[in-house]
């Protein structure tokens, strides 16, 4: 049978080594019993409950059979990626993070590939640490939907995607601290559920608006969550280009055509809406993803791939793996 990679799954270390000194949001992971519970506590909170699956390798290749997957592609629990944070303390945290993320792949390579991060808000020693993460065999690297305010698509952050263009190393673009929660309510729970889609819709325009892939045409850039609210707005971004000055100088081409430069994970939890998602940007540009292991998560995330498209897991496996950087 073909194997299914699940390019959408979080990881959080066992343990965060505490350093006296650094930003007062630190982040730690307390124990909460002898069942394996634990809490990330970020400024003496607790920023979110999770337990061993979020770091042991045995317990994910259990889920992965339930889940009928055989490759997990592991990234950050998004809140460790920390651009508001000094850099040199972002730095300090990201190669733990990494080195811990590489060891659970490399001593599980058949079901494990890492997705690493960096020091964004420094784009010069991001770009540099790029060739470190290179150098532990993870095959990319996740990103904030802005780095503390800077959008994906400014010039700052141009330096970072070069560097990923000349390493050949795959993105990940997830939504993080969303703008819009003062206009629902200002409730917490509504960022993961309502503002993530919209967050990752503003991520993608900006890259598209300011030439980002067509400056970078090897980048590899994977949209979570479907790419949220994007693929709705593309027939208006489509027609505004259309109508003439000055908004057709919005995009250097068609909106559209930009959007399917990027991949695009299956984490919709509705067919119709992958469905729509495949015909506006291809099915060659959709991955499969579950968002393990946190509630939200999508079960079997490639069944439900499979039978929404209509189209076999060994063409999402290669879709990934292209994503990923393998030839297919």
């Amino acid at each position: 049978m073909a194997e299914a990679i699940d390019t959408h799954t979080h990881f959080v270390p066992r343990t965060i080594p505490r350093e006296p000194g650094r930003n007062p949001l630190w982040p730690s992971v307390e124990s909460k019993g002898g069942d394996g519970a634990a809490a990330v506590m970020v400024g003496g909170k607790v920023f979110r409950v999770i337990d061993v699956r979020s770091w042991d390798a045995s317990r994910r290749v259990e889920d992965m059979a339930v889940d009928d997957v055989d490759i997990q592609v592991i990234s950050p629990m998004p809140e460790l990626l920390s651009h508001w944070f000094p850099a040199a303390d972002a730095d300090a945290l990201c190669r733990h993070v990494n080195e811990e993320i590489a060891k659970l792949c490399n001593t599980n390579s058949r079901s494990f590939m890492g997705l690493g991060m960096v020091p964004m808000q420094d784009p010069g020693l991001a770009a540099k640490r790029l060739r470190e993460l290179k150098s532990l065999d993870l095959r990319g690297f996740e990103i904030g939907s802005h780095i503390n305010g800077v959008a994906m698509g400014d010039q700052r952050l141009h330096e970072v995607y070069a560097a990923a263009e000349e390493l050949d190393l795959s993105i990940m673009i997830h939504p993080l601290h969303p703008a819009g929660l003062d206009r629902m309510g200002g409730r917490p729970e509504l960022a993961a559920v309502a503002a993530f889609p919209l967050e990752t819709a503003l991520a993608a325009v900006s890259l598209m608006a300011n030439g980002v892939m067509e400056r970078f045409p090897k980048l590899r850039v994977m949209l979570s969550h479907g790419g949220g609210a994007l693929p709705w707005i593309l027939p208006r971004l489509r027609h505004a280009r259309n109508i003439g000055p000055p908004l057709d100088t919005l995009f250097a081409r068609d909106p559209t055509e930009i959007a399917r430069t990027f991949f695009f994970d299956s984490i919709v939890y509705d067919k119709v809406a992958l469905e729509y998602l495949a015909v506006k940007v291809g099915r060659d540009r959709v991955v499969v993803g579950s968002d393990y292991p946190f509630t939200i998560k999508q079960d079997q995330p490639a069944v439900f791939a499979e039978q929404a498209l209509a189209i076999p897991r060994q063409t999402l496996a290669a879709n990934a793996r292209r994503w990923l950087g393998f030839e297919t």
